[in-house]
C-alpha cells in the first residue's frame, strides 16, 4: 500500500498551458505536472524565486483524473505594440507609446479556456519530502490564492484534501470528494487518468510532456513520460 494525498479541482473556467505563441495561447485537456505542483507550491507559500523550495516540489509524483472534460471557450484580446523603428530602448512602455502616438501595431490575440471543469488529483512520493498531512493542511488554508491555470480562473469549491492509502493512484482517485452539486459524477469512471508511471499499472497509451518545472523564473521545463489510462487513443 502507498500513501496518497488526493484533492479535487473544480472551476467555472481553467486553462492548462499549451505552447504559448505570440498570437494564441491554447489549452490542453488536463493540467500538467508543472500546473499541479505550482498550485501546491502556492498553497505552501513557496515563491517562484525560492529555488530550493521549488526543487523539493519536483519529488512529488502526480496523477490527474479528468472527471468532467469541460467545454472549449475562446477569448480575444486586442494588443498594441510600438514599432521598433519609432523608438529605440524606451525608458518605459508608457514613454514608448507617447513617442509613437498613433503609429502603433495592433493585433488580436486568442486565449483558449475550458469551462465547467472537474478534476481529481493524487500526489505521492517515496520517500515523501514532507508529511502528507502538512500538505493537506496547506491546501485547506493556502498561503497564496489558488486558481486553475490563470488568475482569471478562480476555483469554485474547496479542494477537500484527504490522505489515504491505496494500491495505486487510480484506486486513490476514486475516493476524491466532490462538491454537493457534482454528486452525480462517478469518480470511478473518469474520461481519462494521466499519471506518472506507477509499478503494476499498464497504460492504454503513453505521452511525452514538457512539464517538469526546472526553473520557474526562466520558465524552463524538462520532459517526462505520462501514462494515459482511458480516453481516446
Amino acid at each position: 500500500m502507498t500513501e496518497f494525498l488526493i484533492f479535487t479541482l473544480t472551476a467555472p473556467m481553467g486553462s492548462f498551458g499549451d505552447m504559448a505563441g505570440h498570437e494564441r495561447r491554447g489549452t490542453l485537456h488536463w493540467p500538467g505536472k508543472s500546473a499541479i505542483l505550482g498550485l501546491v507550491g502556492a498553497a505552501l507559500g513557496i515563491r517562484r524565486c525560492d529555488r530550493p523550495g521549488q526543487a523539493a516540489l519536483r519529488d512529488w509524483q502526480v496523477a490527474v483524473s479528468v472527471l468532467f472534460e469541460g467545454t472549449p471557450l475562446r477569448d480575444f484580446h486586442t494588443v498594441q505594440s510600438v514599432p521598433s523603428a519609432k523608438i529605440k530602448n524606451p525608458a518605459s512602455r508608457r514613454v514608448a507609446f507617447t513617442v509613437a502616438g498613433k503609429d502603433l501595431n495592433t493585433i488580436i490575440t486568442q486565449r483558449d479556456y475550458l469551462s465547467d471543469i472537474c478534476l481529481g488529483v493524487s500526489l505521492w512520493a517515496e520517500p515523501a519530502p514532507m508529511p502528507l498531512s502538512d500538505m493537506a493542511k496547506a491546501l485547506r488554508q493556502p498561503v497564496f490564492t489558488l486558481y486553475l491555470g490563470r488568475k482569471s480562473c478562480p476555483l469554485s469549491a474547496p479542494l477537500a484534501p484527504l490522505v489515504t492509502e491505496a494500491d495505486n493512484p487510480m484506486e486513490a482517485l476514486r475516493r476524491v470528494r466532490l462538491p454537493d452539486w457534482l454528486s452525480g459524477v462517478d469518480t470511478g469512471k473518469p474520461a481519462l487518468i494521466a499519471s506518472d508511471p506507477f509499478a503494476g499499472l499498464t497504460p492504454d497509451r503513453l505521452e511525452n510532456r514538457w512539464d517538469i518545472p526546472i526553473d520557474r523564473q526562466r520558465w524552463h521545463f524538462a520532459q517526462r513520460l505520462v501514462e494515459i489510462h482511458g480516453g481516446h487513443g
